[in-house]
């Protein structure tokens, strides 16, 4: 069972995230890549809120292709372009993770891969071997409804550009 900890001695979290998160020996790791907000189809949103919308579904599709789940997610990192976007970017991380809080850095970064990305987030998960076996057929093909939504929205988004 992976153990959050937000030590006493360090500054409370700013947002929904933990300082530290610990897994046991014997863990099922997995890590994503950078995820862009681009669809299976290449498209790519124009603003932020779709592209981060499509970021976290291709993040959740990354960790379920693993055979790992949202509750798995370790460390998260994230690369925003404009600063004015990081209220926007907490607010769909936090919907879309339903509450969970994995250990978390963000970053403003002067530009990404394309000049037309406004987001990139990159994902640590495990999970005790075990349960990992134990739950990897049930998660390969299950999302959550906040993902479904997520994806859905920003393949709105994509098709009325």
């Amino acid at each position: 069972m992976l153990k959050f900890t937000n030590p006493n001695s360090l500054s409370k979290p700013f947002s929904r995230y933990t300082h530290v998160v610990a897994a046991p020996e014997n863990c099922r790791w997995v890590h994503i890549s950078g995820q862009v907000g681009a669809a299976a189809d290449g498209t790519v949103p124009e603003g932020f809120e779709g592209q981060a919308r499509q970021v976290w579904a291709n993040v959740i599709a990354a960790i379920r292709a693993g055979g790992l789940d949202i509750k798995d997610i370790v460390k998260a990192g994230i690369f925003l372009t404009r600063r004015e976007d990081i209220q926007a970017s907490r607010n769909i991380r936090d919907e879309v993770l339903g509450g969970h809080a994995p250990a978390s850095t963000m970053l403003v970064v002067s530009g990404l891969a394309l000049p037309s990305l406004l987001i990139e987030v990159e994902a640590i998960a495990a999970r005790p071997m075990a349960t990992a076996r134990a739950a990897k057929s049930q998660t390969a093909q299950k999302r959550t409804k906040p993902a479904r939504k997520a994806a859905k929205k920003a393949k709105a988004k994509s098709r009325r550009r």
